[in-house]
């Protein structure tokens, strides 16, 4: 039996760098979860979208599991009008994804990062306070 690390990166493999709509049938739960509000549940919305990812770039980063949880850090370009870096969270049992979370965010470029840590190092501490301010964009 596969681990659910290796499961969880064929389905990405799968899906977002081949496109290979059966990965639906092979790796995901009928009764298939999804947290993120755009993406219905059910592993037919899956089977959907897959298609429909022509313009679709991903890289898988870093990946880290533990128990039947797997979280993946990756870069997506076409999935909105910015560059996207996300932690993609699958849950797995019995060799099948039963749920997904996600958190996305524009991928910044190292001018900006640079831009926003001098702009808060800017900013004066509070007494006792010993980290810079939340940063607002």
């Amino acid at each position: 039996m596969e681990s659910n690390k290796q499961t969880v990166l064929k389905v990405l493999k799968g899906a977002f760098i081949e496109r290979d709509a059966t990965v639906v049938d092979r790796y995901f739960s009928p009764d298939y979860v999804q947290h993120n509000p755009v993406i219905p549940s059910g592993s037919k919305a899956i089977a959907n979208l897959i298609p429909t990812l022509k313009d679709l770039s991903y890289e898988i980063g870093m990946v880290v599991a533990e128990g039947d949880l797997v979280m993946v850090h990756g870069r997506y370009v076409g999935w909105g009008p910015k560059p996207l870096v996300a932690v993609d969270i699958f849950k797995v049992k019995n060799g099948k994804v039963v749920e997904h979370w996600d958190v996305m965010q524009e991928r910044f470029t190292s001018d900006k990062v640079i831009h926003l840590w001098k702009r808060a190092k800017k900013r004066k501490l509070s007494p006792g306070r010993r980290s810079v301010p939340c940063l607002r964009f």
